[in-house]
């Protein structure tokens, strides 16, 4: 990857609705150029997908959770049932299987805390051992936007 890529993609993380022609002309490069350095790092994978980003407190989901979990069953059978659960969950964001002290961290959107108890009833359906719950006060740093 050069220095062109990477100003594409940057570009890109900070604004997928850009066309190809002002990401050419950003770059210093043709269209048609620059189309063909994206469809690469498309089929290299570094590219995975375009979405838009939406403001979770407009949509009322303004209650943010981090949830820790710690599980006694550490087998595939259990982990294939788990992964389903959290799967089917819409509030749920993202899941991180973790080492050290905890074996998941799960980050969730929710309305208030009447959805949270929503959110938490389908979760133990996974048989969990101990859920902890945070709720995040203020939001001081979200990106999505990796560095380049």
């Amino acid at each position: 990857m050069n220095k062109i890529d990477q100003t594409i993609l940057s570009r890109l993380q900070a604004n997928a609705a850009l066309s190809v022609g002002d990401l050419a002309d950003i770059a210093g490069i043709s269209k048609s150029a620059c189309w063909r350095r994206i469809q690469k790092l498309e089929r290299e994978g570094i590219i995975q997908g375009r979405v838009t980003l939406l403001n979770a407190a407009a949509l009322d989901l303004s209650l943010t959770v981090i949830i820790s979990i710690r599980t006694n069953q550490h087998n595939e059978q259990w982990a294939r049932k788990f992964k389903a659960v959290v799967q089917d969950i819409p509030g749920i964001l993202e899941v991180y299987r973790m080492g050290g002290e905890l074996d998941y961290l799960i980050k969730a959107v929710v309305r208030d805390m009447p959805d949270y108890d929503k959110l938490y009833q389908q979760l133990i359906q996974a048989d969990l051992a101990d859920v902890t719950s945070s709720f995040v006060m203020e939001e001081i740093k979200r990106t999505t936007e990796l560095p380049l």
